[in-house]
C-alpha cells in the first residue's frame, strides 16, 4: 500500500562556523514536540506489538471481496487503520532518529518499520488485483447499496482507469520478478555518482589545495574569480569525460527500462506510461516546452544581462552562477524571521495565518542545529498525528529565512489535507506537492522586495529571485525536453551514443540561453550528471509547480478573495480528485500556457528591474 508519511525535503544552509551544541543544551521552545506523536518509547513499542498483530486481521477478507459490499468495505477500513498506526510510527522513529542520528535505538526502530512495511505489504497484495475482478456493474449496485462505501469512489474509480494496464496474474507476477533488477542501472549510477567518481585538486582564491567535490562545486561557481570558476569547470566534467561511455550506457539502458514497461503494459510510449500514474494529459507535458520555447527571450535577456555586468565577450557555463551582485551575509535571526513571514503570508488569510501562529509557538519545529541532527530541512506528516513536523538547521541567514517559509508551505497543506480527508485521500502528488512551498516563497519575496529599501539588498533580491526562476523554469524545462528527446530517439530504435546525447545538450543549452552564451566542449556531457534522468519524467513538474504557484500568488496579492479561499480549498483537498483538477478549480489550467507564461512575464520584469537598479 501506499502509505501516507511523508517527508518533503529541502537543503538548508549552513555557513557559519560555531561550537556545535549538544542537544540537551538546546532550549525546548526549540525543539520539536514529539509527545504529540506517542508520549514516550513505551507507547511506540506497544503500538508497534499491536500493529504485528492486526494485520493478521486483512486474513479474514481474502477471496471474499467479491461477496458483499460490506466486506469489501471492511477490508478496505481495515487496510486504512493499518496505514495509520503505522504511519505514526514511521514518523515517531524518523522525529526521534534524526534528532541525533548517533542514537542507535531509533536506528532501530527504524529499521523495524522497514520490516514490518514487507509484511504489511505481502498481506494486502491481493485487494486490489480482487477488486479489479469485480464487474463495475456489479461495484456500482454495491456503491448503492451500501452507503458507507462510496469514500471510496475517488479510489475505485482510479483503480478501475489503469485496469487495461494490469496484466493477468502470470504477467503481474513476471513484471514483480524483475522489479529489483530494474533499479540495477540507476542503482549503479549512484554508487559511481556519489561515492566512487572522484575529482582533482585546484588551488582556491587563497591559494589552498582544495579537492572538488559536487558539494563545493556550486560554491566555486559563485567565486568572483573567473580563473578559478573555469578550474573547477574543467576539473569536475573533464573528470566525467573519462567516463562518458560507461554513462552513456547507465542511462540509456535506463530508458530502455522505461520503454519496456511501457510496452509491457500495453501504453503507447513512455511518456504517456509516466503520466498515467496522476492521470496527466500528455498535453499538459508538451504545453511545458511549446510554452516555454515561445518564451526564450527574457532568458536570452538575462544572459545579454550577464555578459554586460560581468564585462565578458560571452557567457560561457563557469559564468552562469556567479552573483551578480556582491555576496554579503545578510543575517535574520530565527525570532524576526518568523515574524517577517508571518507578515509576508498575510494575503492568505486569518485562518492561514492563525495556524501558522500556533505552528510556530506550539513546537512544530525543530529550529537548531546539534551534535549529530540530521542536516538540511524537511516537512513530515502522519494521518492522525495532530499536526506537521519540521526538521530545520536554522542558521540566521537569509536563505533559512525562505527554508521555513517553503516547509511551511508543505506543512499547511499537510495540515489542512490531515484535516479535511479521509486517511485514504490524506496524501498529495508531487505533481501538486511544490506548489505551497513554492507559494509561500513568492509571497516572502513579494513582501521582502516591497519593504526593503537599500538598493543593495534590493539588487540581492532580484538577482536571487531571478536565479530561482530560471533553475526552476527554464533549466528545468531543458531537462524535460533532453528527456523526451532520447526517449523518442530510443523508441524508434536509435542509437543513444556519447555524441547523440552531447549534441543534443549542446542544441538546447544553444537554443535557450541565446547569442550571448558561449557552450564549451564539456558542457555538453551536463547531462551525465543528472540523477533526475534516472527518474522517469520527473522534472517537468518543478514547471508546472513554479507556475501554478507564480499564478495563484499573484491573484492573492492583488486581494483576490475568491483565489484565496479557492487556494485554501485546494490545500484541503488532499489527493481526493486527480491533481490536474484541483490545480482547474483553484483557476490554474495547466493545459494552458497561460501559468507558464506569466512566470516568464514575470521573470522577464524582474531582469527589468534588475536592470533599472543597476542603472539607478
Amino acid at each position: 500500500m501506499s502509505f501516507k508519511y511523508i517527508a518533503f525535503e529541502k537543503t538548508a544552509s549552513n555557513t557559519q562556523t560555531k561550537e556545535i551544541p549538544e542537544r540537551p543544551e538546546i532550549d525546548i521552545i526549540y525543539k520539536w514536540r514529539t509527545e504529540d506523536v506517542f508520549s514516550n518509547d513505551v507507547e511506540w513499542e506497544q503500538n508497534y506489538s499491536y500493529l504485528e498483530k492486526v494485520i493478521n486481521e486483512l486474513n479474514q477478507f481474502q477471496g471474499k471481496l467479491r461477496d458483499s459490499p460490506q466486506i469489501l468495505f471492511n477490508c478496505l477500513k481495515t487496510r486504512d487503520k493499518i496505514g495509520a498506526i503505522f504511519d505514526k510510527l514511521s514518523i515517531y522513529a524518523t522525529l526521534k532518529s534524526d534528532e541525533d542520528t548517533r542514537n542507535t535505538k531509533y536506528q532501530e526502530y527504524r529499521d523495524q518499520i522497514s520490516g514490518l512495511s514487507v509484511k504489511i505489504n505481502q498481506k494486502e497484495a491481493y485487494i486490489q488485483p480482487e477488486i479489479l475482478c469485480i464487474s463495475e456493474n456489479k461495484l456500482q449496485r454495491f456503491l448503492k447499496d451500501f452507503e458507507e462505501l462510496q469514500v471510496y469512489i475517488h479510489y475505485f474509480t482510479d483503480l478501475f482507469r489503469s485496469k487495461k494496464h494490469v496484466l493477468n496474474e502470470e504477467g503481474e507476477n513476471l513484471l514483480a520478478l524483475v522489479g529489483d533488477m530494474s533499479q540495477t542501472l540507476y542503482k549503479i549510477f549512484t554508487m559511481f555518482n556519489d561515492a566512487d567518481i572522484k575529482f582533482p585538486v585546484v588551488i582556491d582564491e587563497k591559494g589552498y589545495k582544495v579537492e572538488i567535490s559536487k558539494g563545493n562545486f556550486s560554491v566555486f561557481m559563485k567565486s568572483s574569480d573567473r580563473r578559478i570558476r573555469k578550474n573547477v569547470f574543467v576539473g569536475m566534467y573533464g573528470t566525467y569525460q573519462q567516463w562518458i561511455n560507461t554513462l552513456s550506457a547507465t542511462l540509456s539502458g535506463v530508458i530502455k527500462k522505461n520503454i519496456y514497461y511501457a510496452k509491457a503494459r500495453k501504453y503507447e510510449n513512455a511518456l504517456k506510461a509516466a503520466l498515467h500514474v496522476d492521470n496527466i494529459p500528455q498535453a499538459v507535458y508538451e504545453n511545458v516546452l511549446n510554452t516555454i520555447n515561445k518564451n526564450l527571450t527574457p532568458l536570452h535577456r538575462y544572459i545579454s544581462l550577464r555578459k554586460k555586468i560581468l564585462k565578458i565577450d560571452k557567457v560561457y557555463p563557469w559564468d552562469l552562477y556567479v552573483p551578480l551582485v556582491k555576496e554579503w551575509k545578510w543575517e535574520i535571526p530565527y525570532e524576526e524571521s518568523v515574524e517577517i513571514i508571518q507578515k509576508a503570508l498575510a494575503p492568505l488569510g486569518k485562518e492561514y495565518l492563525s495556524i501558522i501562529k500556533t505552528g510556530f509557538t506550539s513546537r512544530w519545529l525543530d529550529v537548531y542545529e546539534n551534535k549529530g541532527k540530521r542536516s538540511g530541512a524537511y516537512s513530515t506528516y502522519a494521518y492522525g498525528v495532530p499536526h506537521p513536523y519540521m526538521l530545520l538547521n536554522y542558521q540566521n541567514m537569509l536563505d533559512d529565512m525562505f527554508t521555513v517559509a517553503h516547509e511551511m508551505g508543505h506543512s499547511m497543506h499537510s495540515y489542512f489535507t490531515t484535516k479535511n480527508q479521509p486517511y485514504i485521500y490524506s496524501n498529495y502528488t508531487i505533481f501538486v506537492a511544490e506548489v505551497a512551498s513554492t507559494l509561500n516563497e513568492v509571497l516572502l519575496m513579494h513582501y521582502m522586495m516591497k519593504t526593503t529599501k537599500d538598493k543593495r539588498k534590493k539588487l540581492y533580491l532580484v538577482n536571487q529571485y531571478i536565479d530561482q526562476i530560471r533553475g526552476t523554469l527554464y533549466i528545468q524545462t531543458i531537462f524535460a525536453e533532453f528527456e523526451k528527446y532520447i526517449h523518442e530517439r530510443q523508441e524508434e530504435g536509435k542509437a543513444l551514443t556519447p555524441d547523440i546525447l552531447n549534441s543534443i545538450t549542446k542544441e538546447l543549452y544553444l537554443r535557450y540561453y541565446g547569442p550571448d552564451f558561449a557552450m564549451d566542449s564539456l558542457y555538453g556531457i551536463n547531462w551525465c550528471r543528472i540523477p533526475h534522468f534516472y527518474y522517469n519524467f520527473y522534472v517537468y513538474q518543478y514547471v508546472t509547480g513554479i507556475a501554478a504557484a507564480t499564478t495563484l500568488s499573484q491573484k492573492i496579492i492583488q486581494g483576490n478573495i475568491k483565489a484565496q479561499e479557492a487556494y485554501l480549498d485546494f490545500l484541503k483537498s488532499g489527493c481526493s480528485d486527480y491533481s490536474i483538477n484541483l490545480l482547474t478549480k483553484t483557476g490554474v489550467d495547466m493545459t494552458s500556457p497561460e501559468p507558464i507564461k506569466a512566470t516568464t512575464t514575470l521573470f522577464s520584469d524582474l531582469v527589468n528591474e534588475m536592470e533599472n537598479l543597476l542603472d539607478s
